[in-house]
């Protein structure tokens, strides 16, 4: 996995209220992403690995108080081929802004044609899209533009590959999408109701706790800068944890209940059972392939192996993904019971248990197992 795992240098540039040739002396910080050689922190501004030495891309953001858009979008900018080897200027003057390559989340310009990333100016009202509402922040709108290379990049195949369009939208549902909400200060629920217990613990309250506190003695731009820099270290691993997680875990888990929910009426001519060949996390894959493939009737059992007792398994589908009440639960007659008293009034030999509920049973084979949902359809 690959080429994002190269060493992350940031080369800090603070600037004055006027341009850019009034500099203070660089703050040159190395920032590893992983045990990998990390590129001199002696690096020039203009490199010279072309003979027309290409001057090094800047890339803008606000300086003071920071949040996580900005200090995600910032890490997930410098992961694409146009600013990899981009410095990281932290000013509000927009003479100095103007003069930057890139500039995101202060500046009151969103452009993309300009590279430009700001979402709080009067107006400002664009969304991801492909069914998403949630208006972005400065980090949703550089994974808009630049996601899908990203991911490209991670998963080592061409932007067009029908697997990054659906690790795209899978990484901003599960871990972007929260991150635009939080600094548009949208709320999770609909609700006027205060919250039950305070959550100080998401990633965006974790990285606003990188800002430095007011009795630090040392409130300099220096510090303020290092502070940013942990901040998108966290912010950036997080993210690439979620890209690796859904290249890793997440899509060969759609493949397989796809490939299982294709198969179905093979284990059951009502379409109505699903056997699971391969175990791995398939609630979440079901209910979304359910509704893109519009499957109907919409299946109510799911079978698998437990890998440890190796018997088999019958799972009544959950009616939403957040719900505890099955679409079938299993017969009320079977509930709490276990082994022969379960496979006597059954019929079904080799029963081993039917939770209380009626959301899950066992039977020592798979033949068992089947037998059981087979016979829960219809009672």
């Amino acid at each position: 996995m690959l080429a994002l795992t190269r060493g992350f240098n940031l080369n800090w540039k603070l600037f004055s209220n006027s341009s850019l040739s009034k500099t203070l002396i660089p703050s040159l910080i190395t920032l590893p992403l992983m045990a990998a050689t990390s590129p001199s922190v002696s690096s020039p501004a203009y490199s010279t690995g072309s003979p027309n030495h290409v001057p090094r891309k800047h890339v803008g953001t606000h300086n003071g108080s920071f949040h996580c858009d900005e200090a995600l979008g910032c890490f997930m900018i410098r992961l694409t081929s146009k600013y990899s080897n981009a410095e990281i200027v932290r000013s509000r003057d927009l003479q100095v802004l103007e003069g930057l390559d890139a500039v995101l989340d202060v500046g009151g310009v969103y452009d993309p044609s300009r590279d430009r990333y700001d979402h709080h100016q009067k107006g400002f009202g664009e969304v991801f899209g492909h069914g998403f509402s949630t208006k972005l922040s400065s980090a949703g709108l550089v994974y808009k533009h630049f996601g899908k290379e990203i991911i490209a990049k991670e998963l080592q195949v061409d932007e067009g590959h029908p697997d990054v369009h659906r690790l795209f939208l899978a990484v901003y549902k599960s871990f972007m999408e929260a991150i635009d909400a939080i600094d548009n200060g949208i709320n999770q629920y609909d609700t006027d109701q205060p919250p039950k217990y305070v959550n100080n613990t998401h990633l965006s309250s974790r990285v606003g706790k990188f800002n430095l506190d007011w009795t630090d003695p040392d409130q300099s731009p220096k510090k303020e800068n290092e502070a940013f820099e942990r901040a998108m270290a966290l912010a950036g691993s997080e993210f690439l944890d979620s890209v690796r997680f859904h290249a890793r875990s997440w899509l060969p888990a759609r493949s397989i209940v796809m490939e299982c929910l294709a198969t179905r009426f093979d284990a059951d001519p009502s379409g109505e059972i699903m056997v699971l060949k391969t175990f791995c996390p398939w609630k979440l894959h079901l209910f979304e392939l359910e509704g893109e493939l519009k499957i109907d009737p919409l299946v109510k059992y799911v079978l698998y192996q437990d890998d440890r007792s190796k018997q088999w398994r019958v799972q009544a589908v959950a009616k939403s993904p957040d719900s505890f009440e099955s679409r079938k639960p299993l017969p009320a007659q079977w509930r709490g019971l276990r082994d022969d008293d379960l496979s006597r009034e059954s019929g079904i030999p080799g029963g081993v248990f039917v939770h209380m509920s009626g959301f899950i049973g066992g039977n020592q084979s798979f033949e068992g197992a089947l037998a059981m949902a087979g016979a829960a359809l219809k009672l």
